[in-house]
């Protein structure tokens, strides 16, 4: 079986090359999944995917008709992929339904206190030989409060990060953690999080419902000087009302890991272009904003679990399994 691999970086290569020795002929792309690509898929029965591949209707119809039948996605969001025409077509979809929760959740920590202690700007002045303190001054995590919606695998590694600074815990979900409760974790409603919180994390997938989590109304609602971060997915957050209240000095600081409009930017090198993104080349000039390009699961250990996972779905297409990373079973 011919396997074509769309969207893999370099560092990610040679991973998924060992992974898929023995199971097929590989075949790996740096270019991502669109509708100009999807022809190139054509006689490839099996395709695997990066979180920002377009998989809508469009592109579907492209590969079911170049006689791809399984999509096999190297993520565990999958919010780009129309699984409803993916059914009709006849398409298996599987993704990863689980990796380390310990990158992202590392990364997070790493985004909240690089902006909290301004290591960015103190760096970029060192660089120029200059040693001034002024304005890189921070707070202590020590004492203050964490607020944490989605508190499953990721959410709760954070928590215990957090529970290492000693500080207290507020969490926001669906369900209780018993574990993040075992930390000292009080769940409340959304609102009174966001108005306690000294910094808010967010770790809930993207759904209709989710869509926008932090809106105009919840910015307002969070301290002045909270420090915001999201290592989720871009639409949690209604990022031209988190300029505006950027625009009015708020925030300490923020961190983002995701966009909402990342497709087509994230992953690829936009240096020498012009960005017609107005809102993200306004927030990336924000001194108290650090924008990172959707990194956080790019660890050794996430990637290969990632990888490895990947296989599996393709393994178990092959030989007409299902399991919990199935999305539409195999028809």
């Amino acid at each position: 079986m011919e396997i074509l691999a769309f969207g893999v970086q370099a560092d990610e290569k040679p991973l998924i090359e060992r992974a898929f020795a023995g199971h097929g002929d590989l075949r790996c792309l740096d270019v991502f999944l669109t509708a100009d690509t999807a022809p190139i898929a054509a006689g490839h029965e099996t395709v695997s995917t990066s979180v920002n591949a377009d998989l809508g209707a469009e592109v579907l119809e492209i590969l079911a008709a170049g006689g791809t039948r399984m999509v096999a996605q190297r993520s565990t969001g999958f919010n780009n992929i129309d699984l409803a025409t993916a059914e009709r077509l006849g398409i298996t979809v599987a993704r990863v339904s689980y990796y380390s929760p310990y990158s992202v959740a590392e990364f997070a920590w790493t985004l909240a206190m690089a902006v909290n202690r301004r290591v960015v700007r103190a760096s970029t002045r060192t660089r120029d030989f200059d040693f001034r303190l002024d304005g890189l001054m921070g707070r202590d995590m020590h004492g203050r409060t964490a607020g944490v919606l989605g508190t499953g695998k990721i959410g709760e590694a954070f928590a215990r990060i957090a529970h290492g600074f000693g500080m207290n815990l507020l969490g926001w979900d669906v369900a209780e953690n018993p574990a993040c409760v075992g930390l000292g974790m009080r769940y409340v409603a959304k609102d009174e999080l966001l108005a306690e919180s000294d910094l808010v994390t967010l770790h809930v997938p993207l759904l209709p419902e989710t869509q926008h989590l932090i809106d105009a109304a919840a910015l307002k609602s969070m301290r002045n000087d909270a420090i915001l971060v999201n290592s989720s997915r871009g639409g949690l957050v209604d990022t031209a009302a988190l300029v505006g209240e950027l625009r009015a000095g708020r925030f300490t600081g923020v961190g983002l890991d995701v966009y909402e409009a990342e497709a087509g930017l994230f992953f690829l090198d936009k240096s020498l272009e012009a960005i017609a993104d107005d809102t993200l080349a306004r927030l990336v000039t924000f001194p108290n904003v650090l924008v990172t390009s959707h990194q956080a699961y790019y660890t050794q250990d996430a990637v290969g679990q990632i990888v490895d996972a990947t296989v599996r779905n393709v393994l178990d297409y092959r030989a007409g399994r299902r399991s919990e990373n199935v999305l539409v079973p195999r028809a």
